[in-house]
C-alpha cells in the first residue's frame, strides 16, 4: 500500500510538472503571436497608402473594382479577421476542425496567421507563419509547447510567402490596386495575371472573375512540389459568398487547395467568422 501511495504520489507530480511546463511554454508561443501581429501592425501603420493610379487595367480587373468598392475606394492600411472550417495537415488524407486568426497589412507585403488544430482526441496543436520584409517564420507546436516545425526564411519559403500575401488578397481588396506593390496584366474576358513585387522578390498568380465582377478564383501557373513538408501559400483558391463589410464587397467561403499535374488537392476549406479594416 505504502508503494503504491509512492507511486501515485510521483505520478502526480509529474503530471503537475508537465502541466506547468505547457502552462509556461503556451504563454510563451501567444507572446510570439501577439508580438509579431504587432509587428504587421507597426509596418502597416508606417507604410504609404498609394494614390489610386488611374493608368489602364485589364477589363475584368476594372468590373471587379467597381463590384468591391461600390462605395468608393478605401484607405485600408491593415486588415484583422477570423476564420474556421475543416483543415488537413501536411502528409495526411484527414480533415480535423481549424480554428485561425490573421492579422495582414494591406500597403505592403506582410501577414501573421495563427491556427489552433485538436489533436490526440483532447490535445490541440498551435502553429503560425510569420512573413515581414521579404522573410517568412513558420512553426508548429504539440500543445502549444513542443515544437514539431521550425522552419526559417530561405528564399523558396519566401517566395511561397509573398505569393500567399497575393492568394489571400482577395480578402482586403485595396492590396490589389494599381499604385501599390500589386500589377496586373490582361489574359481574356475573365482572368488577368496579378504580379506582385517587394523585397528583391516577385510573386504572380492568375485571377478568375465572374461577369458581375467577384473575383472567384485564384491559380498559380506552375506546379506545386507536393512533397514539401509544409502546404506554403498552396497553389488554388475558391472564393464565395461574398458580403458587403465596410463599404467594401469580401467573401466569406474559400477553399485552399495544392495544385500539380492537372489536380487539385484541398487542405483549408472554411469561411471567414469575422474581419475589420483599420
Amino acid at each position: 500500500m505504502a508503494l503504491f501511495k509512492t507511486l501515485a504520489a510521483s505520478v502526480a507530480v509529474a503530471g503537475l510538472g508537465v502541466a506547468l511546463w505547457v502552462g509556461v511554454e503556451s504563454r510563451r508561443t501567444e507572446a510570439e503571436i501577439a508580438g509579431n501581429q504587432q509587428a504587421v501592425a507597426a509596418l502597416a501603420a508606417k507604410a504609404t497608402v498609394p494614390a489610386f493610379q488611374t493608368a489602364a487595367l485589364p477589363e475584368p480587373v476594372q468590373r471587379y473594382f467597381d463590384y468591391v468598392f461600390p462605395e468608393g475606394v478605401p484607405q485600408d492600411r491593415l486588415v484583422r479577421l477570423s476564420a474556421k472550417g475543416q483543415f488537413r495537415r501536411p502528409g495526411t488524407d484527414s480533415f480535423g476542425p481549424t480554428t485561425a486568426e490573421q492579422v495582414i497589412a494591406t500597403t505592403t507585403p506582410a501577414l501573421m496567421f495563427s491556427a489552433t488544430t485538436p489533436i490526440f482526441g483532447v490535445g490541440w496543436a498551435r502553429a503560425y507563419d510569420y512573413f515581414a520584409e521579404g522573410k517568412m517564420v513558420m512553426k508548429a507546436r504539440i500543445l502549444s509547447a513542443l515544437t514539431v516545425v521550425d522552419e526559417r526564411e530561405t528564399p523558396l519559403l519566401n517566395r511561397i510567402s509573398l505569393r500567399r500575401w497575393l492568394l489571400e488578397s482577395a480578402l482586403y481588396p485595396a492590396a490589389l490596386l494599381p499604385g501599390g506593390p500589386v500589377t496586373w496584366q490582361a489574359i481574356d474576358a475573365t482572368h488577368a495575371r496579378a504580379i506582385v513585387r517587394a523585397d528583391g522578390e516577385e510573386a504572380s498568380m492568375v485571377a478568375e472573375f465572374d461577369f458581375s465582377g467577384a473575383m472567384v478564383a485564384m491559380m498559380a501557373e506552375e506546379d506545386g512540389d507536393l512533397t514539401l513538408p509544409y502546404h506554403g501559400s498552396g497553389e488554388h483558391v475558391a472564393r464565395g459568398d461574398y458580403r458587403m463589410v465596410q463599404g467594401q464587397r469580401i467573401p466569406h467561403r474559400f477553399t485552399i487547395s495544392r495544385a500539380a499535374g492537372g489536380q487539385r488537392y484541398p487542405f483549408w476549406d472554411g469561411e471567414i467568422t469575422d474581419i475589420s479594416f483599420e
